[in-house]
């Protein structure tokens, strides 16, 4: 079976298939269609190392994400993998579990494997492999870590204005004695998350107590063990802003563990707004960021990096914005 057949079946010229299966050139849609026809008709199945060798493209695009299992990725995930296969482009995807050498190594396959594109949604990053990646053109999408230059773009996440709405929030219904707990912070976002927390606590002029933040590792586990480091000096919070909804979670269990009322006796934030936030008890107030708005800024960065062999690239910002749920109250007159 070769491309010659489709032609004569579509009744179209050889160069009219080749631009219709490697959407190389403009192909007027009634003529599309019949190609594909006559594709499904003949079970044609397109040689996808000849098909690089041809046009220079493998269609296939690298997304580096920093942990699957975190329920914030999955959506953003089936995003880009959707907006993907509507472009025709197979995706590679990869974990890094906040690994920078596993990154390496994730990065080093994709060039293996020749992607015309990476979007790294991850926190850690390589610099020297960056560079790797810039001199072979290849067109990369960083999230809130990297550089702009040719055929690099960058997506950045409004942390700061998410975490000064949970503060100022907090501050609203009356706390003073405000705790914070971090993601680890040799992560930007986290140092990000963790500045926006200290600059927002001195507009509203609140003293800030160290022994008030704590380092979690954006996990349950993490946020479980920070609320309990929380717990031990004699002055506890009245509230608890969280880098991210698991740290959250993990909070939450701790508080419970010690006999204390979410939000009677503690107010509690997070941040990311995954499903799982609506179902908690009680319900979770959160700063949202959308996996899938992340997600499809990512895909458009990209594509739009691809094929462009001098174009310099963006900066495309995803905001956030507070909801509000039954985890936060006024604080209880002593």
């Amino acid at each position: 079976m070769n491309i010659a057949e489709i032609a004569r079946r579509a009744n179209v010229s050889t160069a009219t298939v080749s631009r219709t299966l490697n959407q190389s050139g403009p192909v007027k849609a009634a003529t599309a269609r019949k190609v594909w026809r006559a594709v499904t008709a003949l079970n044609y199945y397109p040689n996808s190392h000849a098909r690089t060798l041809v046009s220079g493209r493998s269609r296939l695009i690298g997304l580096i994400v920093s942990d699957i299992t975190n329920p914030f990725f999955p959506e953003l995930i089936r995003t880009f993998e959707d907006l993907a296969a509507q472009k025709q482009y197979d995706l590679l995807l990869t974990s890094t579990n906040y690994d920078t050498s596993r990154m390496t190594a994730c990065l080093r396959r994709m060039l293996e494997r020749k992607v015309d594109g990476v979007a790294m949604m991850t926190s850690e990053m390589d610099m020297s492999l960056i560079k790797e990646l810039s001199k072979r053109s290849v067109p990369i999408v960083f999230m809130d870590v990297g550089q702009m230059g040719p055929r690099m773009s960058h997506v950045s996440i409004d942390y700061g204005n998410g975490i000064r709405q949970a503060v100022d929030h907090v501050a609203s219904l009356g706390h003073k004695n405000i705790g914070f707990i971090t993601g680890p912070l040799d992560l930007h976002s986290a140092r990000t998350r963790r500045q926006a927390f200290v600059d927002g606590m001195r507009h509203h002029q609140i003293a800030l107590d160290p022994k008030l933040v704590r380092e979690g590792t954006h996990t349950a586990e993490g946020g479980e063990k920070a609320m309990k480091e929380l717990l031990k000096p004699a002055k506890l919070p009245t509230a608890v802003v969280c880098s991210n909804d698991w740290t959250a979670i993990g909070a939450l269990h701790a508080l419970h563990a010690a006999g204390l009322r979410v939000p009677e006796d503690v107010s509690l934030v997070g941040f990311d707004d995954i499903p799982l936030t609506s179902y908690t008890t009680p319900t979770l107030t959160t700063v949202r960021m959308s996996a899938r708005d992340v997600g499809s800024t990512a895909f458009q960065a990209l594509f739009s990096l691809i094929g462009e062999e001098h174009v310099e690239g963006d900066v495309y910002q995803v905001p956030t914005r507070l909801v509000v749920r039954e985890s936060t109250a006024r604080v209880r007159k002593k």
